[in-house]
């Protein structure tokens, strides 16, 4: 028995258990796996940490920089296309409002300013000091050559 990380275009993600690797791709290629979650069959296998035996048969943890690998796979698996779609979504329709965003967005949430779509920039400790204060925010690459564009 093998576990895979699945994933399907949905950004869903869950495991799988096959036979083998044939079973796997078998299954695949015949569209008989599906995301349990919504039932999309655009499935692909995500990275993940392996665990490596060392001569003393325990396994060893991966590395920081084997996780990092990963989680930098996983966001590429969403296809360079479909991101740059999203982030050109984002940037049309929002406002933004620069290092200002922590201020704007409490405004926003303590209605002391209408409601509106924002980005902007804000530091780590900002990020989590909103989150703390319950404002949601997502943090989001924006390319160098969109980052001068305001609306």
């Amino acid at each position: 028995m093998i576990v895979f990380n699945l994933g399907c275009e949905n950004s869903h993600r869950f495991e799988g258990w096959f036979a083998s690797s044939e079973d796997f791709e078998r299954q695949l290629g015949g569209r008989l796996v599906t995301c349990p979650m919504c039932g999309n069959a655009n499935v692909s296998r995500l990275p993940h940490a392996a665990h490596i035996s060392r001569s003393g048969g325990r396994p060893q943890r991966p590395q920081r920089a084997e996780l990092a690998a990963a989680t930098q796979m996983q966001y590429a698996n969403v296809g360079s296309e479909l991101l740059a779609r999203l982030v050109e979504h984002i940037v049309e329709n929002t406002e933004d409002v620069g290092p200002a965003f922590p201020e704007e967005a409490r405004k926003i949430h303590y209605q002391e300013t209408p409601e509106r779509q924002i980005r902007g920039t804000a530091s780590r400790e900002e990020v989590e000091a909103l989150k703390d204060e319950g404002i949601e925010v997502v943090a989001l690459p924006i390319p160098a050559h969109r980052l001068g564009k305001t609306h």
